[in-house]
């Protein structure tokens, strides 16, 4: 058991008030690392002519991912938590899935996960495509810089590129495991489930999508996916589900990225 920071006779409404701050502020220290990094570093760090300046892009990205492993440490310390893994094993929800109700072990709920990444997957393309139809999609959709968009690494400078690889492996680290995972839904679900009761996959889904600064033009699609991390997460108790839900796209990037390299 962890640590509280809350004293005994707080009235109730201000230990709500509290957590939900303590959640906000906790959030904001991703996403604000995260906005510099892509808005601001980035572009003074890409060379005149760089013929792949996403891949710039993709390294701050990294980096402000990273940082999130940095920060979930912080957070777990703050709390009390020791780095063992059976503290860890608790605290972040890396156990067997469970039937709340009765606490008993449902291994069973893996079945659904190729339910819940079809679901995110063709949630996330019709959002996007409707999003982008409506005037305030065209618009955030021709803000987003070229060096941003990871299609454009398509191009034969990138043939036979194995650092690409090297950097795809490396994020996926940090966005599937160590870094936006371990952050969103290994440290914040768990608090939100105290803050929010059984709505809490629906902040953790709503503040994971407001997360993604580097990715504005797709926040309206990305919600669907963020959502099917945390619903089942919570559900079942365990954030396996999340971390398997999410990694297939990391799968998925791999490939891509081979693809890419390996191009006649």
């Amino acid at each position: 058991m962890h640590a509280t920071l809350i004293s005994p006779g707080v009235p109730a409404r201000l230990v709500a008030i509290g957590r939900t701050a303590a959640i906000l502020l906790i959030w904001l220290a991703a996403v604000a690392p995260m906005a510099v990094l892509a808005w601001i570093v980035t572009p003074r760090l890409i060379a005149p002519g760089d013929p792949l300046p996403g891949l710039v892009f993709w390294r701050m990205v990294v980096l402000g991912m990273a940082w999130q492993t940095v920060l979930s440490l912080v957070v777990l310390r703050l709390e009390g938590v020791a780095l063992r893994w059976p503290d860890l094993r608790r605290r972040l929800w890396l156990t067997a899935p469970v039937w709340r109700s009765t606490g008993r072990p449902f291994v069973g709920a893996f079945l659904l996960v190729p339910l819940f990444v079809g679901l995110g997957f063709l949630g996330d393309e019709a959002a996007t495509l409707l999003f982008q139809a409506t005037p305030l999609g065209e618009r955030l959709a021709a803000q987003a810089p070229a060096f941003a968009m990871i299609e454009h690494l398509v191009t034969p400078e990138a043939r036979e590129r194995w650092d690409i690889l090297g950097l795809a492996l490396v994020s996926s680290l940090f966005n599937y495991g160590l870094g936006e995972a371990l952050l969103f839904h290994g440290v914040l679900l768990p608090r939100m489930e105290r803050a929010w009761g059984r709505w809490a996959w629906l902040g953790n889904g709503l503040l994971f999508t407001a997360y993604h600064v580097h990715k504005f033009w797709l926040m309206p699609g990305l919600a669907i996916s963020c959502l099917c991390y945390a619903l089942p997460a919570q559900a079942f108790r365990s954030n396996w589900l999340a971390v398997v839900i999410h990694g297939v796209e990391g799968l998925v990037l791999i490939a891509a990225v081979l693809v890419v390299i390996l191009q006649p």
